[in-house]
């Protein structure tokens, strides 16, 4: 089934090809320039550090609903194994398989494609089973490091946690903004909580895949409108799931990272930050959220910090 001709005039609004150049492999992270980064630093008052990943573990996010996709699998190797001889310093050494969009992640501009193509236009069978991703691998965002600005759509729409079948819209994006009382601006990584991965937190590994609360297909505007680098919010799917649009798979996915170029993150842990930012009226901080340079990879595992 091809895509809907909504679907399409929307990628016409949104899409970047060509805008930092035909050879251009990071994007909106180009909007995260050196005087971002300084105006990021200034927002640091108290020194609060926010940790905002889940653990990587084996009973971890993953049931299987994403094929391929596992949990981490970790074993040891080495155990207090004296390699210089006997009496010698003693090591232990482990080693992990795990889909590397297992848990807290970034997907890259690669993840997904449609029509044939990926960001900036080039054709998705760049993508192999040899080599991976040979265009706009996770490898090429190598610093993400901006102003993060947390929008609370969950608490200023007065909930604990979003329902399951809550599509977020730019309204609602606007309501946190307000809630946040400050403007989102060119270079900002975005933080939406929806208080979905308290479904997680709670033990309920099937409930907080679905139904999920997430982004709704009319949210690229919204964050193209304002020049936003990346986005990152507290579910499995990233968008509403099942589908806002009746067959219409991942279509937020599809604009945001085919035809905007910007990376989008999930299963990011927003409650502690949520109460911080509650606590001291300040919802906007430096985050640093460096993606671990897999490459070729189309996603990689994140431990963000956000400090207040």
């Amino acid at each position: 089934m091809s895509l809907p001709a909504e679907f399409h005039e929307i990628a016409k609004r949104v899409n970047n090809w060509g805008r930092w150049g035909a050879d251009d492999e990071i994007g909106t992270l180009n909007l995260i320039t050196d005087e971002v980064v300084r105006e990021a630093a200034a927002t640091v008052r108290s020194g609060r550090r926010v940790p905002l990943s889940l653990p990587l573990r084996q009973d971890g996010v993953q049931t299987g609903m994403i094929p391929g996709r596992i949990n981490p699998l970790h074993s040891m190797v080495q155990i207090n194994q004296e390699l210089f001889g006997p009496g010698t310093v003693a090591c232990s050494d482990d080693v992990v398989t795990m889909g590397l969009q297992a848990a807290t992640h970034w997907d890259a501009l690669t993840h997904v494609s449609h029509s044939g193509r990926l960001y900036n236009g080039r054709p998705a069978d760049t993508v192999t089973a040899h080599a991976g991703a040979e265009f706009g691998g996770i490898d090429k965002a190598r610093h993400v490091v901006s102003r993060g600005v947390l929008l609370d759509v969950a608490r200023a729409l007065g909930k604990d946690r979003l329902d399951g079948s809550h599509a977020v819209t730019p309204e609602d994006l606007e309501a946190a903004e307000d809630l946040a009382g400050t403007r989102v601006r060119a270079g900002d990584v975005v933080l939406v909580r929806t208080g979905q991965i308290q479904v997680y937190l709670a033990g309920d590994r099937e409930g907080y895949g679905y139904p999920s609360p997430g982004l709704s297909v009319r949210t690229p505007e919204w964050f193209h409108a304002r020049d936003v680098a990346a986005v990152a919010n507290d579910t499995l799917t990233f968008e509403i799931f099942p589908p806002e649009i009746e067959d219409l798979w991942l279509p937020v996915h599809a604009l945001d990272l085919v035809e905007m170029g910007m990376l989008q993150g999930q299963n990011w842990n927003l409650e502690e930050l949520s109460t911080a930012c509650g606590e001291s009226g300040r919802y906007a901080f430096l985050l640093s959220a460096m993606p671990e340079p897999f490459v070729g990879a189309t996603g990689t595992p994140v431990a963000p910090v956000a400090v207040l």
